[in-house]
């Protein structure tokens, strides 16, 4: 199949590079002139305008998407258009909220443009293990994109699902990740716990290894741990602080407007917050609250 790419990052240029070794055709766009270089390197047709990109796919085109999401997606996608005509197909492989998504697919269905939105797992790893990939759109335009979805899978028949219409894909990605900041913090408390019981002396990445095989708690993400744990037991050199990409916020915003409750995932949320603070002015009120009424010591910064 022949399919435009836009967005030449790592996971872009990996998605590009699996599906070339299965011999669909590539014309890829980016920003960055030495992206487009080094994907043309490895076979695909570069082009230098979002219109020369257009010019050298035959019609009807499609054309997948993978920017980071809000206003490079937003600006990307409706430009993007401009070079499009009716019966073409865009494919946003980014996390976009899926409110945006279901805009965007508004107004490009107006242009009598297709669009699907593929939420789509795997990071670094997808080269090699193919990607998680929750598609929404309608069923003729996802049943084009067929073989792309196919070839980035981890097979043709496993990992990837047309979950649903316009920004059903962005939807469920979304729930994805929030169960994912979850999980890390239920795992990241664990070993916490564990580690403080200074007595026994653990071997964290022991136990990391031991969990991986035949434990009901073993997933890739221990995986993951147990490797991080192996290059790096101490962690030295690793701030405590953990950004979050916005998808869990996304997910305790929904979960308050349809009144689900959802608190691991909410407080997994709020320790990410947590984390970036340096003396947060919160605890350092509790331990005023606490002189306050007790007359309980207060410890001096830098003490």
């Amino acid at each position: 199949m022949e399919l435009g790419m836009i967005g030449l990052g790592k996971m872009g240029a990996n998605m590009a590079v699996r599906l070339m070794g299965s011999g669909h055709q590539l014309v890829a766009y980016d920003l960055n002139e030495e992206a487009i270089k080094g994907v043309e390197s490895e076979g695909a047709a570069g082009a230098r305008t979002l219109q020369d990109l257009a010019n050298q796919l035959a019609q009807p085109r499609a054309v997948w998407v993978m920017v980071p999401a809000g206003d490079p997606t937003e600006e990307t996608i409706f430009a993007l258009a401009d070079a499009l005509e009716s019966d073409d197909l865009i494919i946003d492989g980014g996390n976009s909220n899926y409110k945006d998504t279901l805009r965007r697919g508004a107004a490009l269905k107006d242009k009598g443009i297709h669009f699907v939105d593929v939420g789509t797992s795997g990071g670094v790893w997808g080269l090699k293990e193919g990607y998680s990939m929750m598609v929404g759109g309608e069923s003729e335009a996802v049943k084009r994109i067929r073989p792309v979805l196919e070839t980035l899978a981890p097979a043709p028949d496993q990992g990837w699902g047309h979950v649903g219409p316009v920004g059903a894909g962005h939807f469920v990605k979304m729930v994805h990740n929030g169960i994912e900041y979850g999980i890390m913090e239920a795992y990241a408390e664990g070993f916490e716990l564990m580690r403080a019981k200074h007595e026994m002396n653990l071997d964290m990445h022991q136990i990391a290894e031991i969990w991986r095989f035949g434990s009901v708690i073993r997933s890739w993400l221990l995986d993951l741990t147990a490797r991080a744990l192996a290059d790096n037991p101490n962690l030295d050199g690793i701030a405590a602080f953990v950004p979050d990409s916005g998808e869990g916020r996304w997910t305790v915003v929904e979960s308050i407007d349809l009144g689900v409750p959802i608190p691991v995932i909410a407080l997994a949320l709020q320790e990410r917050f947590h984390s970036r603070e340096q003396m947060p002015f919160s605890d350092k009120l509790l331990a005023a609250m606490r002189h306050q009424f007790g007359g309980h010591a207060i410890k001096k910064a830098g003490e």
